[in-house]
């Protein structure tokens, strides 16, 4: 009896222990879950106060980086790399970790994570860089990864950063359309005493910012009253607060070029001077600065200030070459003073310079380098270099030079000038097949194919009416529904999604569509993009690679000649043709009174 009762002891003993280990168990299990998240938040605690490009946060950033990897945490990494862009010093280096971002956001499958890191990568190239035909390629696909997000402060400062590119390249219409929407939104959330002071914050700099870009559009737009009434606005909103001084020193720009339409030139220059003098690391408005100190100073006749301030401009643009369309004559009036001057060597190097700028300008305003008056074209800038160049070398050889080249370029432009018209004869007719609906849609052009010969029975996969109409069914409903602009799609992996066999949806392909999987699908997605380029304009500011991902086609390169196969022209001669013609109708349209001058400012709301 006694072994007995010692026997229920240790029994009880036991099982106290292993009950009391299952509690533990069961605790640490909990706390686990919540773990991760707060060593995260532990860690980010470290280096999330240093300031902007200082790189000595990286010495707690490296390690929430691999712990993240380690733990395969997705949105972790996604934060981290996001927060290395911030920090990092160098624009190879942000560029790089921007890249990381939006690999580690597509490994979340969050669409508001992927259009966040598209924006991060555009705004390097915006902000830093001035390259702003790659920065909308990349707001682009932000602008498509976030058309469903709840993130309203997302969406806002997407249209924000697209209308910034699209005031700079000179389409103000369409950008004043954005940041009327983004004012209102942004001045809604700045007066909201609900919100977060940050947050309140964030939308006082985005309501300040987008109304300043609604003044460039205004002046863009030679609405005059419109940005005067603004910039006052902006100017009393800003007034005596340090928190803003970079958005008053964009308004006091402003009241500035207004003072010297005005003829006031010297209240012009004091506005331009303390708009520098609280400005910072923004190269592409202090160009702006300068130029207008530069004309207000030439106008009150005193010349040498006005050189002073030119010769700046040429130095950021010498640093990064960047220049706006309209700081373009800032050449001009240096070439002309040394003209004048009888400065031979002056005006060489002025020239050149020029010569630069207009690659610039052509490069990046392609559809608006026609519209830009210039009082020195290219061809007059080339005869006036070589001029230059003879009275300081042999002239002779130059001269001799010169012709052949010149000979060479007539004959350039000749044959230029006939691919020319031949690219324009087929844009032509494919613009008449897509307006008079000879350029079938998609649904019906496909399916409308004459079916392919019939061949031998042996040789034939013979299937029942039943499932043929079942995966005709099937096609019409994967044609509708544009999927196949899915990426890597092959007829293995649209046959699983049609619950068919390989055998049965390649012998319906062939007999019913007239032709093979692959000319069926890369008929498809060519008809599909071509539609959206004839009808969203946006979609003509794509680049070539964004279009191909856009429909499903993996390479540059197989994109080009498949376009070219289906519709007779290159992609590249479409798009410029097209964009042409609208621009035609748009200037015809508003009487030739459009604004030629293009600015911008890089700022990160």
């Amino acid at each position: 009896m006694r072994t007995f009762g010692k026997q229920m002891v240790r029994n009880n003993i036991t099982m106290t222990r292993f009950l009391f280990f299952i509690f533990v168990l069961s605790i640490s299990f909990v706390f686990s879950k919540d773990k991760a998240p707060k060593d995260y938040e532990f860690l980010r605690k470290k280096y999330e106060n240093y300031s902007e490009n200082d790189t000595r946060a990286f010495s707690y950033l490296n390690g929430y980086i691999a712990k993240a990897k380690k733990e395969n945490k997705d949105s972790e990494l996604f934060q981290g790399y996001r927060d290395a862009v911030y920090f990092s010093k160098s624009i190879s280096q942000k560029l790089k970790y921007a890249d990381s971002c939006i690999d580690a956001a597509y490994k979340t499958a969050s669409d508001d994570k992927i259009s966040t890191a598209y924006v991060l990568k555009g705004s390097i190239f915006y902000a830093k860089l001035k390259k702003y035909k790659p920065a909308l390629d990349e707001y682009l696909m932000a602008y498509k990864y976030s058309k469903n997000t709840g993130d309203l402060y997302l969406k806002y400062k997407i249209s924000y950063h697209l209308g910034v590119v699209k005031n700079y390249l000179g389409y103000h219409e369409e950008a004043l359309e954005l940041f009327k929407e983004c004012v209102k939104y942004f001045e809604a959330g700045a007066n909201d005493p609900s919100l977060h002071k940050n947050q309140i914050f964030n939308d006082q700099k985005g309501y300040l910012n987008s109304l300043h870009q609604m003044i460039v559009c205004y002046r863009g737009l030679k609405d005059f009253r419109a940005l005067d009434s603004l910039t006052n606005i902006g100017l009393l909103k800003t007034f005596n607060n340090e928190n803003f001084l970079q958005e008053r020193s964009y308004f006091l720009k402003s009241k500035g070029i207004s003072e010297f339409n005005n003829s006031k030139y010297q209240a012009a220059i004091t506005n331009f001077e303390e708009s520098l003098g609280i400005m910072k690391d923004d190269f592409a408005w202090a160009s702006v600065d300068y130029f207008y100190i530069g004309k207000s100073y030439l106008a009150l006749n005193k010349k040498d200030l006005a050189i002073s301030n030119f010769k700046k401009i040429d130095s950021i643009f010498t640093k990064h070459e960047f220049i706006l369309p309209e700081l373009r004559e800032n050449y001009e009036l240096l070439i002309n003073h040394y003209k004048a001057n009888k400065d031979a060597q002056n005006q060489l190097f002025y020239t050149t310079q020029l010569l630069k700028a207009d690659s610039i300008i052509s490069r990046d305003f392609a559809s608006l380098s026609l519209k830009i008056h210039r009082e020195y074209d290219t061809n007059t800038l080339m005869e006036e270099k070589g001029r230059l160049q003879t009275a300081n070398t042999w002239g002779g050889f130059l001269l001799l030079g010169l012709a052949i080249v010149a000979g060479i370029l007539v004959y350039v432009l000749f044959k230029r000038h006939k691919k020319e018209k031949s690219t324009l004869d087929k844009y032509l007719s494919l613009q008449e097949r897509m307006r008079t609906h000879s350029y079938v849609g998609l649904e019906s052009s496909i399916s409308a194919v004459n079916p392919a010969p019939e061949v031998c029975d042996d040789k034939k996969t013979h299937i029942t009416e039943v499932i043929k109409e079942d995966i005709l069914r099937k096609l019409k409903r994967f044609e509708d529904k544009k999927q196949f602009t899915q990426k890597g799609l092959t007829i293995q992996k649209l046959a699983i999604q049609l619950e068919t066999n390989t055998n049965y949806l390649s012998h319906v392909i062939n007999e019913q569509k007239g032709m093979n999987f692959n000319k069926y699908l890369g008929d498809l997605r060519i008809r599909y993009i071509t539609r959206m380029l004839f009808e969203k304009n946006i979609y003509l500011n794509y680049t070539i690679d964004s279009l191909a991902k856009e429909c499903g086609i993996a390479s540059r390169q197989n994109f080009s000649d498949l376009f070219f196969e289906i519709n007779g022209i290159r992609p590249t001669d479409f798009i410029r043709n097209r964009k042409k013609e609208i621009d035609n109708v748009d200037f015809s349209s508003i009487g030739n009174i459009r604004g030629l001058f293009s600015e911008n400012n890089v700022k990160s709301i």
